[in-house]
């Protein structure tokens, strides 16, 4: 009963400070002129979100990063190694992704940073986090718990959580097209990992990993207030970043990679969907999609936005109710 009454305070305590902090931000983000321009490649229907804001992502930061702060002062949670190397693969993504609006909005386009640089700077964590791992006293395998088979990786494994990281922070990104289906669906895989760490007994700092996946969840839930159609801001790739980053993390530290394309299935077939399409018409000079990613593809067919979302937070949600039966209880 006390782990639920913890992560049911964790949420309420999210929730709490990301309904206020977007009572502060959005009036600012407007003020600021930190709008967002829509591409006109994009369905007629989303000309009209053209100048709302963005780099909302900053809604649910930072109540997790104050409630953090706040719990730790007050003796209920303890700093661990594994809970800073979290706390710093969050931000650093999210300061990735800040800078990276930042330019889109400065020069009113959608290019932001370069491809060869943002990959240079995922490299930079990728290989911090892969120091701070091994130093933790961390494993460099890869385990098939249902095959009862470990998979040593050596120095390979830096590589291995430089793809996780990209892999996953720009899948959850591409996700990030609808009001409200990026932070719904991360609201789901965040809290079927917070169940996942709480079994982990044998981790250093599984209690705290567990509370930020429970803090998240809350905080997304606020944003998700200001989110859902209309949204009145978007999270931007400050927000998409760092929590695509975030999950990844939270798999490589618990020892559930595997179960991170069950969790986030969706966005492994958003990005499948832009890759095959990609394929397609450089290769065969054809489209498979009406436009990729997925859900673009849907809005194409004349469905409505909220049946979309609704559809792929289904998928979503079962898809984590598999990954929590396998990672948990069997």
């Amino acid at each position: 009963m006390l782990i639920l009454a913890k992560a049911a305070m964790a949420m309420m305590l999210g929730f709490t400070l990301a309904i206020a902090s977007g009572l502060v931000f959005i009036p600012l983000l407007k003020r600021l002129g930190i709008v967002q321009t829509v591409s006109r490649e994009l369905n007629k229907r989303h000309l009209q979100k053209d100048g709302t804001p963005t780099m909302g992502g900053i809604i649910f930061i930072f109540p997790v990063i104050l409630s953090l702060i706040l719990l730790y002062i007050n003796g209920s949670i303890e700093m661990s190694y594994n809970v800073f190397i979290l706390i710093f693969v969050f931000l650093s993504y999210a300061l990735l992704g800040g800078i990276d609006d930042f330019l889109k909005v400065k020069f009113k386009n959608n290019a932001g940073l370069s491809i060869i640089t943002k990959f240079l700077l995922q490299m930079i964590i990728a290989l911090v986090f892969f120091y701070l791992f091994m130093r933790s006293g961390g494993k460099s395998t890869l385990e098939f718990t249902a095959l009862r088979l470990t998979i040593p990786l050596g120095w390979t494994f830096g590589l291995f959580i430089l793809f996780l990281l990209v892999g996953t922070s720009n899948a959850v990104n591409i996700t990030d097209g609808l009001d409200g289906l990026c932070t719904g669906l991360c609201a789901i895989a965040f809290l079927a990992y917070g169940i996942i760490s709480w079994n982990c007994g044998w981790l250093e700092g599984y209690q705290e990993i567990a509370i930020f996946c429970f803090l998240i969840v809350g905080s997304l839930l606020g944003f998700l207030f200001y989110n859902s159609h209309p949204a009145k801001v978007f999270m931007g790739d400050l927000g998409s970043l760092s929590l695509g980053a975030a999950l990844a993390t939270i798999a490589i530290l618990t020892r559930h990679e595997l179960s991170l394309a069950i969790i986030g299935g969706v966005f492994v077939i958003e990005t499948l969907s832009s890759f095959i399409q990609i394929i397609g018409i450089r290769q065969f000079n054809h489209k498979v999609f009406l436009k990729a990613p997925l859900h673009h593809h849907f809005e194409e067919l004349k469905w409505s936005e909220g049946d979309i979302v609704k559809v792929f937070y289904v998928a979503g949600l079962i898809l984590a109710m598999a990954a929590i039966t396998y990672g948990v209880w069997l």
